[in-house]
């Protein structure tokens, strides 16, 4: 999600926000609202939400596993991206969906490189979300346009455009459908070719409780990577029952902060054939690659 107009923090209220953000999701969260956080953010339209569990009922409150990034490389992101999404294409090369109105982009670049091999600008009017390839190429969602963007896997060259009700944060593929996330604590379920609505949407629980602000996604082997917005910890999300099943902590990676609030963590793209991951954040000039454990 999006570009907080807010004042810049001390270090102080930055701690303070991370450890206020880090015990919500770790302790049972009655409070949390339905609406995306941060200024600007409108709340998504009402829809019909599922919270699947057996016979009806209601989702597992199990308690989730505790698990961190363990960093295996880092290397160098290109200065100033404001990622939304990253995504690893079949020649291992990243695919990152920038944001920022007048600024979002759709990239492709060596892990490491400071040079993009190949760009492509958004109309100034939209403002990038979350990416995701099909076979019919790399969709890309707008925040508040309520348009995404289906574009050429090799060209860039855009092939369709579709509507969507709300906002736009998070879209990953699950092989059968596409999840997508809004900044609520509910998933979507698309079509992967249409982008049409696929049944009632999942709502995702922490111990019992919702989880809102669910950001940028990463669907892999069935379950649901996600970031939430302001906050350091990564969850994975069964999305059928909208359980969070593990809780990942990124403390490992010994990231210096920044000035600028926007700049939190956001960005997940799952290596292929491995079981690690390449990460990052809004505004992050460190790309790093973990392995979950």
């Amino acid at each position: 999600m999006t570009d907080m107009t807010l004042p810049r923090l001390t270090r102080a209220s930055r701690i303070l926000t991370a450890t206020l953000s880090a015990a919500a999701l770790l302790a049972p969260l009655s409070s949390c609202s339905s609406t995306p956080g941060g200024v600007d953010a409108a709340a998504p339209e009402a829809v019909e939400t599922a919270q699947v569990g057996t016979e009806g009922t209601s989702a597992s409150t199990a308690s989730p596993e505790r698990l961190s990034a363990t960093v295996l490389e880092t290397k160098p992101l290109l200065p100033h991206t404001f990622t939304q999404g990253l995504e690893v294409d079949t020649a291992g090369n990243l695919l990152i969906g920038t944001g920022q109105y007048g600024e979002s982009r759709l990239l492709r670049v060596r892990p490491g490189s400071l040079n993009p091999l190949q760009e492509i600008a958004l109309n100034n009017s939209y403002f990038g979300e979350g990416i995701t390839q099909t076979d019919a190429g790399i969709w890309q969602l707008t925040w508040k346009s309520g348009t995404a963007i289906l574009r050429d896997a090799t060209t860039f060259d855009e092939i369709n455009r579709v509507d969507y009700d709300g906002e736009g944060w998070g879209l990953c593929n699950a092989g059968h459908e596409l999840i997508m996330s809004d900044g609520s604590a509910t998933l979507r379920h698309l079509h992967p070719d249409t982008f049409a609505e696929l049944g009632p949407r999942t709502n995702v629980t922490l111990n019992g409780s919702p989880v809102d602000n669910l950001n940028e996604l990463e669907c892999v082997d069935g379950q649901v990577y996600a970031n939430v917005w302001m906050s350091d910890d990564i969850l994975r999300i069964d999305p059928s029952s909208g359980d969070v099943t593990a809780v990942i902590d990124t403390a490992r990676l010994q990231h210096r902060p920044y000035e600028d609030p926007n700049a939190v963590l956001n960005g997940i793209a799952h290596i292929p054939g491995t079981d690690e991951f390449w990460i990052t954040g809004k505004l992050w000039d460190d790309l790093y690659r973990v392995r979950f454990e």
